[in-house]
């Protein structure tokens, strides 16, 4: 199939999205985080500042187990802290800790690091035309992070 057939597009954004994502994983695996997968890096930014689980799932667009499922795995990895509210002691909040830090600055990093190969090898107007019309699709009401259909 053609890759100007409209109907290969899904493909060529799953391909590319893929592709991405598994060169930032590398990347933090040889920093130091192996077995981080795009769920825990969107979690990571949803949690910002800190929330609770209910706060997270709702930010994430999953159920608050899926949240709670995902917080205990970035608390085992020590991306984060789970403290519990004085006011409800039933609360816990999340926080992003020191080494979660690190492996978002170190993500970041290695974003623009695969986007500027990205430039290299299509040119700097054809990945700056491509993000631009990509930033006008998918807005049907879901957060950036919305993984609701992925976790």
């Amino acid at each position: 199939m053609s890759p100007n057939s409209d109907v290969i597009a899904p493909f060529l954004l799953m391909r590319a999205f893929r592709g991405l994502v598994d060169a930032v994983h590398e990347s933090l695996a040889d920093a130091g985080f192996p077995g981080i997968r795009a769920q825990h890096e969107f979690a990571l930014q949803a949690i910002g500042a800190g929330c609770t689980s209910v706060q997270l799932g709702e930010r994430l667009g999953v159920t608050k187990q899926a949240a709670t499922k995902t917080a205990h795995s970035l608390e085992a990895m020590g991306l984060i802290t789970r403290e519990t509210n004085t006011s409800d002691r039933r609360e816990r909040t999340l926080t992003i800790t020191t080494a979660g830090r690190r492996l978002l600055a170190l993500s970041a990093d290695a974003f623009c690091d695969e986007l500027a190969r990205w430039r290299r090898v299509a040119g700097d107007d054809a990945v700056t035309t491509t993000l631009t019309t990509l930033s006008q699709f998918g807005v049907g009401g879901r957060s950036d992070v919305d993984l609701s259909d992925w976790i």
